[in-house]
């Protein structure tokens, strides 16, 4: 799961130097860990968001601001894959099931939102059925129907020609799923039949295999209801018709997004959501250290989550008063490099474990930020993920690379020299200094790469998810960073690993693997009723994933967030990639 102003770009010198005395807090304990400023004056505590709700209120009022440096790929529930994203939407989107608001693991807990309970599996876990809330209306006052559902996730899932942007796992496990065309080729009243709305508050979902994790699979926002009848397909954004707490007062694409309360949002349908501020204000193409000022002075959240920018990093966390606010946790991210095995010469393994002992992953993290900013990596499941088992198949002294292992692989392929490009985000800093670290290793034992850049909206969709745009660009090799779509092995591995999961364009899976042994584990996985055994196999798809140099991991992804003063309700996530729950956040200014 993962997001045009264009930012001046720091060297990772620079990056270094912002960050050195940064890295030495990890290290030690120092007077801040009394939460006391130079005045005695008691401070929140650092990390207090991921273990409980920060400046919890009830004040309903004024207006919560966020603020993003790109423009997303889409305000569509039924077509975006990016956390924060996925946090926010559920503002004007009740998908069937969801997480709790709650800190760390505890938003990880998945409990009902537009459904009654949970999901009614039968056949072995093939077939799964839910029952709506009763009550359930848009923001215009007519009644939400199953059959709303129905139409959501058959445009989200099989018009992948015009929304693409999302994962695709209902059209590869539900029956008939491979042959359906989606609703705007298909006009026949039934739409897909392996989906059925008996009645207008139950659906019905009969998968071609068994699903044992499918109430994860309803909590993504492609289950957000669409009325037919107002869709307008990609330009739905332009209209999207609320079923949560918060409607749409004006669109203004690459701008300004601004919702208002949904007065027909009945509490009495929604245990979750609260309401609080009168109006909420997305602005775009809003420049990074402009937010990171913003955030710091209360004025702002972050919505990308991307967290404190570097330049000033190590003011913050060396500051008694200023870490008090911060929030340092994991999120269930993987930073890597994906090796595209469709490309020559990475169609050879050998090429492909010649990257892997040439990187320096010292280099990496501190080019990201440092140890603050994740642990250096060796497997494809970070630790907070079940199935993670600590292995390192290309381990190298101090983690800083092995030119003599990287040439003799490199022999072994057949080559002593590689041209090729390395893809990064263009909106993402850090990542693109990573890759240049990353080049600089790849130089020393013969593999020239050269940095192509490429905005987060358009690079799973226009580029590098694009198999014949990397051939024809001769890029191999892909920055990328992904957290688990549900936490679990399977959450985390489908849409990277799964052969299942390439398709034309808005792939995920960069390395495009399609490995036969990957494949057939996922799908033994994910039908398996006992967890302990799913985890095991989820370890297995990862070590073997890693014995085919599929990806290089670079670091277990933590976010450094910083507490804005104004805003209540703050609580960190696991579910959310360690983003702030947008669910409840109100403000104390009016």
């Amino acid at each position: 799961m993962e997001g045009k102003q264009t930012i001046m770009r720091r060297s990772a010198l620079a990056a270094v130097a912002a960050i050195g005395s940064a890295s030495l807090l990890l290290s030690a304990c120092s007077k801040a860990d009394d939460n006391s400023d130079s005045n005695g004056k008691k401070s929140a505590e650092a990390n207090a968001a991921t273990k409980g709700v920060v400046n919890a209120s009830t004040q309903k009022g004024g207006t919560v601001t966020y603020e993003y440096s790109d423009v997303p790929d889409s305000f569509d529930p039924g077509n975006t894959y990016y956390a924060y994203m996925y946090n926010l939407s559920r503002l004007y989107a009740r998908p069937l099931m969801t997480f709790q608001p709650g800190a760390g693991e505890e938003g990880n807990t998945l409990v009902p939102d537009l459904a009654a309970s949970k999901g009614v599996p039968s056949d072995g876990g093939k077939t799964w059925t839910y029952k709506l809330r009763s009550g359930l209306k848009y923001q215009d006052g007519t009644p939400i129907t199953s059959k709303d559902v129905k139409y959501a996730v058959e445009r989200s899932n099989f018009a992948r020609d015009v929304l693409s942007l999302g994962p695709n796992y209902f059209q590869q496990f539900l029956e008939g799923g491979d042959k359906y065309k989606g609703p705007y080729k298909d006009k026949s009243p039934e739409g897909l039949k392996s989906i059925e709305t008996p009645d207008d508050t139950t659906i019905v979902f009969h998968l071609n295999r068994a699903f044992q994790e499918f109430d994860y699979l309803v909590a993504t926002p492609q289950t957000a209801p669409v009325p037919q009848a107002k869709d307008k397909g990609v330009d739905y954004v332009k209209n999207i018709v609320s079923s949560g707490s918060y409607k749409f007062e004006s669109y203004e694409e690459g701008k300004q997004v601004v919702l208002v309360r949904n007065e027909n949002w009945d509490a009495k349908t929604d245990p979750l959501r609260k309401q609080y501020p009168d109006k909420i204000v997305v602005k775009l193409k809003v420049n990074a250290e402009t937010i990171d000022q913003d955030v710091q002075a209360g004025t702002a959240i972050d919505l990308g989550g991307t967290g404190v920018q570097a330049a000033t990093q190590a003011k913050v966390v060396n500051d008694v008063a200023l870490k008090a606010n911060t929030d340092n946790t994991y999120g269930g991210r993987l930073v890597y490099m994906a090796i595209n095995t469709q490309v020559a010469p990475f169609d050879k393994v050998e090429c492909r474990k010649a990257v892997q002992y040439a990187v320096d992953k010292v280099s990496v993290q501190t080019a990201l930020g440092g140890p603050i900013r994740g642990d250096i990596a060796t497997t494809v499941l970070p630790p907070d993920i079940p199935g993670y088992e600590k292995t390192d198949a290309y381990a190298t002294a101090g983690n800083k690379g092995d030119v003599a292992k990287a040439k003799e692989q490199l022999k072994a392929c057949g080559k002593t020299t590689i041209n090729t490009n390395i893809s990064a985000r263009s909106d993402r800093p850090q990542e693109i200094d990573a890759a240049t670290a990353i080049i600089a290793s790849l130089k020393k034992v013969g593999i020239n790469a050269s940095l192509k850049q490429y905005p987060s909206g358009k690079y799973f969709t226009d580029q590098v998810g694009v198999p014949s745009f990397n051939k024809k660009q001769n890029i191999g090799l892909h920055m990328m960073q992904w957290g688990a779509d549900w936490p679990s092995g399977y959450g985390f591995l489908q849409q990277i690993l799964n052969g299942d999961a390439i398709g034309t364009s808005g792939n995920t899976n960069l390395s495009y693997l399609d490995d036969k042994q990957i494949n057939e584990t996922l799908g033994k996985a994910i039908a398996t009723e006992d967890a302990a055994e799913r985890n095991s196999m989820y370890a297995q798809i990862d070590k073997r994933a890693m014995d085919q140099a599929a990806l290089v991991p670079l670091t277990y992804f933590k976010v450094l967030l910083y507490r804005p003063a104004n805003f209540t309700n703050l609580v960190s996530s696991s579910a959310w990639s360690g983003q702030y729950d947008y669910l409840n956040i109100g403000t104390t200014k009016k």
